[in-house]
């Protein structure tokens, strides 16, 4: 769907003109929103008159957030994310003085939102195009915050789960490390972004006032929050990691140990039974009557002695 807002003569109207009139439009300024193209809408992109580079880079998926200058118009590739998923989803703007157009191949409720505020809010009609590429940049900036509280909140109840006796410790690792799987990825869209950011607010070129400067240093230090967020929420479960991979080694080695007891007390055993086992004929205790109660009571003892000795070593303590 391809849908444009003109504002006028301190009013804001819906137009459906061909895309290559509106270089020559007469208005204060226009907002062009490519809202989830279809391949044949998308195609029309080309008839607003942008550089090639930068009209090829809006079919390429998946840029990082970078900016681009070209003579009247300023070009940005923007990043937000599913929640669901955590995978980025590619906004593009083209930001000039008295024009903005968005290209997004997937709808986001941030752009909606600001259509609707654009139509119907005059204070803010007046600001124009520079103002809607910076409240898209700041609302997406803070959609990223809820992702990363509910990572940091699932690091917390996981902490708090494991606690529990039944929990199934390789359970715990996978889910550790799934968390860990998706904090990367969110640093991957937030360092561009912070990159993006600051290039903006140490840009020549946008000439930034001192209200603009502000707006942006804002969203700059969001951003500087998130990464001091995600960075503590990896070491958050970087601790729970190691805490496991401990108790998983403690358990191993108390499990070693009480095979290696068990089978300490059974050399012995085995020695005398197996000598026992042989059958010779020359063997006098194999004529005895009471040769099988005295070799029975002779490998309980041995056993019982051994047990004893170790108790004593401390091997079966488990602290």
């Amino acid at each position: 769907m391809i849908r444009t807002l003109v504002y006028s003569n301190g009013k804001v109207t819906e137009k459906n003109l061909p895309l290559s009139d509106y270089q020559h439009l007469e208005a204060d300024w226009y907002w062009v929103d490519f809202n989830a193209p279809s391949m044949q809408e998308a195609g029309q992109l080309e008839q607003m008159g942008f550089h090639p580079l930068a009209v090829k880079d809006c079919f390429h998926f998946l840029q990082r957030p970078k900016l681009h200058y070209f003579e009247g118009y300023t070009f940005y590739v923007l990043q937000a994310l599913d929640t669901k998923t955590l995978k980025p989803q590619e906004i593009d703007l083209f930001v000039g003085e008295k024009f903005i157009v968005t290209f997004h191949y997937q709808k986001h409720e941030a752009i909606d939102e600001l259509w609707d505020r654009m139509k119907k809010d005059t204070g803010v009609q007046a600001k124009g195009p520079k103002f809607i590429a910076y409240k898209i940049m700041d609302e997406l900036v803070d959609s990223y915050f809820p992702i990363a509280q509910e990572l940091e909140d699932r690091i917390i109840a996981l902490e708090e789960r494991s606690r529990g006796k039944h929990r199934r410790l390789q359970a715990l690792l996978n889910e550790v490390f799934a968390i860990r799987s998706q904090l990367l990825s969110l640093l991957h869209t937030i360092w561009p972004m912070r990159d993006l950011l600051y290039r903006i607010l140490n840009s020549h070129h946008l000439a930034l006032k001192d209200e603009e400067h502000r707006l942006y240093n804002d969203i700059y230090y969001h951003l500087e929050k998130l990464n001091s967020m995600i960075e503590s929420s990896r070491e958050m479960t970087n601790d729970i990691r190691d805490s496991y991979l401990s108790v998983y080694s403690h358990r191993a080695n108390s499990i070693m140990m009480t095979l290696t007891v068990i089978t300490t007390i059974f050399m012995p055993l085995t020695f005398i039974a197996g000598i026992y086992g042989m059958n010779f004929e020359n063997m006098p205790e194999l004529k005895w009557r009471y040769g099988y109660f005295m070799v029975l009571t002779l490998m309980g003892f041995v056993a019982f002695m051994m047990v004893r000795w170790f108790r004593k070593k401390g091997w079966f303590d488990r602290d």
